[in-house]
């Protein structure tokens, strides 16, 4: 049978389409790229090294840089009696996705760029990084975020109370499962966006990938705002919701606010066990 002796490589067929589709990568005999090696779960040398303390400094101030401008723009169209005035659901979009577009291209090469503990989350779970390397950058997000929060509230204490300063809850008229699901597709979305943005095979194939690589993170990051935020405001990043709830700190916006960590987290579960598994078939050998 035709193909029947053929090596049956990491993700292909087994038989060969007679008319070859897609890229020229796909008939290569040998692999064009190197997988990085796992990350191990602990790793005692990162935390003798400056380059671990100096990542998670970036992606503190890459958070706090995060709410300080997005907050900012949520209050300033809540504030104003009609959209028309102002930037609208599409200006709060354009501003969580060109921040998240800004803030990638700037600290990808220090930090790797996650600004939100569910990317990291996702990161941990492909074994792209290690647990003791995860739970400091959610920490230094989290801090982050709170900083940035806190400093928007410093500055117009009065219009924060008044404007709900930014803090993300499920709008009237959507039930909570609905909020839950809303945070669960939109993580989804972005992770799974993030896993394909960095990926090694296109990042050898495709030269311009890694110059691009913050552009559709941050597209994604537009896109799922305009779609879930009348729904849920937009959380999508456990960080975010946490700082503006905390600084907040008022009953509605903790009501609902385990949506804003639980909804994250299992969206990028599902985006890191899809991509790996389905998209890469990363876990499975040549027979």
């Amino acid at each position: 049978m035709e193909g029947q002796g053929e090596d049956v490589r990491v993700g292909a067929n087994k038989y060969r389409e007679r008319q070859p589709i897609g890229t020229a990568a796909q008939t290569q005999d040998a692999k064009d790229y190197n997988e990085p090696p796992a990350a191990p779960l602990f790793e005692p040398g990162e935390l003798s090294s400056w380059s671990f303390y100096r990542a998670g400094i970036a992606e503190f101030v890459a958070t706090f840089l995060f709410l300080y401008i997005t907050v900012l723009t949520v209050m300033g169209v809540v504030k104003s009696p009609s959209k028309c005035s102002t930037v609208g659901i599409q200006g709060i979009a354009w501003a969580f996705g060109g921040m998240i577009f800004a803030l990638v291209y700037c600290t990808a090469g220090i930090s790797g760029g996650h600004i939100n503990p569910a990317v990291t989350f996702g990161l941990l779970l492909a074994r792209k990084l290690s647990l003791t390397r995860a739970i400091f950058y959610m920490i230094m997000q989290c801090l982050g975020a709170i900083c940035g929060a806190a400093v928007v509230k410093s500055f117009q204490q009065t219009q924060y109370e008044r404007l709900g300063g930014g803090a993300n809850t499920v709008s009237a008229g959507y039930s909570k499962s609905s909020g839950l699901g809303a945070e669960i597709v939109g993580t989804f979305v972005l992770v799974y966006t993030v896993f394909s943005a960095t990926d090694a095979k296109r990042n050898a194939r495709d030269s311009h990938v890694p110059i691009l690589a913050p552009l559709p993170i941050g597209f994604a990051v537009f896109l799922v705002h305009l779609a879930t935020i009348p729904v849920t405001g937009t959380g999508i990043n456990p960080a975010r919701s946490l700082g503006a709830a905390l600084i907040y700190n008022k009953e509605k916006a903790w009501a609902d606010h385990w949506i804003f960590w639980v909804g994250p987290f299992i969206g990028a579960a599902l985006a890191a066990l899809y991509h790996q598994i389905v998209i890469r078939a990363i876990p499975f050998k040549s027979k």
